[in-house]
Order: structure tokens, then sequence, then C-alpha cells
């Protein structure tokens, strides 16, 4: 009797297993329209990309990953004008800093060119206001953080256009500041110190004219 139960239990194990190893993965959501933009990283290269100041970006399980600083790490092929920016971003603690430079002049090996020339979109869960995620450094603060728990991605949006740079995270709209300093420059990140790794991946751009 166990011998035909069990003849018969393995075909409809096989079966499901089989069944199940067909179905396509658990999409956690829709994949985003890229048609348009161009590709600067998707965290397995730093490609086109250079260091200024002191610390470093690693390539790590398919990310770019902060190292020391304060220093930043600028996409050197090209400056850009009225451009929209999307990317991912992780932290390991609420407390770990970095944030992104939109619009600065070629730095050289000055990572404060980015600070004091172009604008940081502030990466800091528990900055306070005018640092947390979401502001614009030191200039305005974001109305809210809706960013997700830790060790989970976050994605940013930044659109620029004139002088006007609107900020999303995770799709919400969190801030919308107007600005008085230069109207083209190069995209970078910050690499603020050794206990913020933050990592990066996915960093799209697309001009707008």
């Amino acid at each position: 009797m166990l011998k035909l139960l069990l003849a018969c239990a393995l075909p409809l194990t096989f079966g499901l297993l089989s069944l199940l190893s067909c179905q396509e993965p658990v999409k956690t959501g829709p994949e985003p329209d890229w048609t348009g933009w161009t590709l600067l990283s998707d965290g397995s290269s730093t490609d086109d990309w250079e260091m200024a100041g002191p610390g470093d970006f690693v390539v790590e399980n398919g990310a770019l990953k902060a190292t020391g600083g304060m220093g930043l790490f600028w996409y050197a092929k090209r400056p850009f004008k009225d451009f929209a920016l999307s990317l991912e971003w992780q932290v390991e603690a609420a407390e770990n800093n970095s944030g992104l430079f939109v619009r600065f002049p070629h730095p050289g090996n000055d990572p404060w060119v980015a600070v004091n020339q172009g604008y940081e979109l502030q990466i800091c869960d528990s900055g306070g206001a005018k640092h947390d995620t979401g502001s614009v450094y030191s200039f305005q603060a974001a109305s809210h953080i809706p960013t997700k728990a830790v060790g989970e991605w976050n994605r940013y949006e930044i659109t620029v256009i004139g002088q006007t740079y609107s900020i999303k995270i995770n799709g919400e709209r969190v801030n919308v500041y107007e600005g008085n300093r230069t109207l083209e420059g190069y995209i970078g990140m910050q690499n603020h110190d050794d206990a913020s790794p933050v990592r990066y991946r996915n960093i799209y751009v697309k001009e707008i004219q």
C-alpha cells in the first residue's frame, strides 16, 4: 500500500515543482521606461567617472559603494544643462551621509567646488532641518522623508529646468527649489566618511530641450 501511495505521489510532486520552476519571478513594481535616457552607470563599472578629493567609490555586488571622504565622484564625460536624473541608493543605517551634486563646474581635485558652486541633494535620514534626505543641502528642507527601511533600495528623481529643482523620493515629491547658481554643470555623488557606505546603482540622465 505504501509503495502504491509513493508511486502516485511522486509524479504529482514533480509536476508541481516543474510548474513552479516555470513561473516568472515576483516583480516588486513596473520597470521604468528608459527610452531616451542615457545610462551613466548601472553599478557594475566606473567608466567615465572620476574621483576628486579623498576616499573612493568601488564596485561591489552590482553597486557603486562610497568609501572614505569627504570626496566627490563625478561623471566627467560631459556637463548637463536642463535634465532629469534618476538613480537608486541604499544605506546601512539611517545616519549614513551622502548626497547628489548637480550643476557644478569642473572640480579638478577639489570636491568643495561641487559644494560651493553647485547644489547638493542630501541623503541622511537623521540630518535635521535642511540636512535631511530630500533637502537642498543648507538651502531648503524636504517636506517629508518617504524613504524605505534601512537596507532597501530607494529611488531619487531630480528634474532641473532653468533655476527650478524638483525632487522626488520613491515617487513622492518632497521639494521644489528655486536656485540662483550656474545653469550648466556636472553630476556627481558624495562619499562623506568611512561610517557612511552608501551604495548607488542604475544612474540615468535624460536631457530636456
